[in-house]
């Protein structure tokens, strides 16, 4: 057989018997069906199903679904979704100022304490001793944006550096954010001092006053977490009757 004759013999017999091994894909979009290398006999009385990699615009036999590799190409929108840059941007943004106003608004102040001085007090004698029953005011302010709880307060007062009166009071004070609360608390002292007592009680002298230091700690809890304020005043008082002067020094840490 020549050369001539092998480069004119078809490959595939001619006839209707090419269309006979092609199957027939249908598009959605046309009702003329398109042809591809897949043997489609038997394919006219199949079903179809959608075709994934078209966009909904074709359909394929069913029973080849499983069978067949879809390839998505390099400039098909789905493998470019819009406005990432933008999405990336307002997630972190968002997670920045939601990260910036809890720490602010849960960020812990200090309280402020300021003895606010001597509310009333009572003076009785013995013999030897001058008993003092003092009712002092506390004005304590919160500065943060949740509430705390006042537990305790202990305090001690002196009279030339001697404790004359000491007090432990276990309380349950709300003070709401923002706001300040006054807390009344009385001291029972007791003054063992021979020049004091003969000042307090004598006639002669007008000026009966009595100096007291105060030294305090207040208890205060807030989130589940507990710390203490200190606080120092001096108050003076007349040993003489029953009335004070108003509070003319006090300090507070």
């Amino acid at each position: 057989m020549g050369s001539g004759e092998v480069e004119n013999k078809l490959i595939l017999p001619p006839g209707p018997a090419i269309h006979r091994k092609v199957a027939n894909y249908h598009s959605i979009s046309s009702r003329k069906s398109s042809c591809s290398c897949v043997p489609c006999e038997g394919a006219t009385n199949a079903s179809f199903v959608t075709c994934p990699t078209c966009q909904g615009t074709g359909k394929i036999p069913q029973e080849l679904e499983k069978q067949l590799v879809f390839l998505i190409p390099y400039g098909d929108q789905r493998l470019k979704p819009r406005h990432t840059k933008l999405s990336v941007f307002l997630a972190v943004l968002i997670c920045l100022v939601t990260t910036s106003l809890l720490g602010f608004f849960l960020f812990p102040r200090s309280i402020t304490v300021h003895p606010a001085g001597v509310n009333s007090s009572t003076v009785a004698f013995d013999e030897a001793n001058i008993y003092l029953n003092v009712t002092s005011i506390l004005n304590i302010s919160n500065n943060n944006y949740y509430p705390i709880t006042v537990t305790n307060l202990t305090l001690e007062a002196l009279h030339l550096s001697h404790v004359v009166g000491q007090l432990s009071k276990s309380s349950l004070l709300h003070i709401s954010p923002l706001t300040s609360e006054q807390m009344l608390y009385a001291v029972p002292n007791t003054i063992q001092d021979e020049s004091m007592y003969k000042i307090c009680k004598s006639l002669k002298i007008k000026v009966h006053h009595v100096l007291l230091q105060i030294q305090g700690t207040l208890t205060y809890s807030y989130l589940h977490e507990s710390e203490q304020k200190t606080f120092q005043s001096s108050e003076y008082l007349d040993c003489r009757e029953n009335k004070s002067l108003p509070h003319s020094l006090a300090s507070h840490l």
